[in-house]
Formats: structure tokens, C-alpha cells, sequence
């Protein structure tokens, strides 16, 4: 299971450090203030954007905090 884990986390971790990454999310923010005048910017509307990247940040800090396991094994 781990090593699976570990497949899996190497590869998103080497796609979440691409720029198409960082483009792809600058224009999810871009999209998601550009609609807020449609919505009325409403409290469902900031809720949105609240907890997508709530989830993605505490995914990425799982993530982070595996890469950071294996090199610390590596370095030893």
C-alpha cells in the first residue's frame, strides 16, 4: 500500500510543481472572480472558492509531507 502511495504521490507531486499546474489554477481564481458579479457575490459563491482550496491545501500538505518522508529515508 505504501508503495502505491508513494507511485501515486510521486507523480501528482511532479505535475503540481509544473507551470501548466500554476497557469491552471491562476485561471480557475481568474474564473471564479470574473462570475462573482453573476452570483451577486453571494456567501455560496465565496464558499466555493473557500473550500476547494481548503481541500487542495490540506491534500498538497499529505503530499509535501510524504515527498519530504521519502527524501529524508533517501538522505539517510
Amino acid at each position: 500500500m505504501n508503495d502505491i502511495f508513494g507511485k501515486i504521490a510521486s507523480k501528482i507531486s511532479k505535475t503540481a510543481g509544473s507551470v501548466w499546474t500554476f497557469l491552471l489554477a491562476c485561471s480557475i481564481v481568474v474564473t471564479w472572480a470574473m462570475t462573482g458579479s453573476l452570483f451577486n457575490y453571494s456567501t455560496t459563491w465565496q464558499l466555493f472558492i473557500n473550500t476547494m482550496t481548503t481541500i487542495v491545501t490540506f491534500m498538497m500538505v499529505v503530499l509535501i509531507q510524504n515527498t519530504q518522508n521519502r527524501d529524508s529515508k533517501a538522505w539517510h
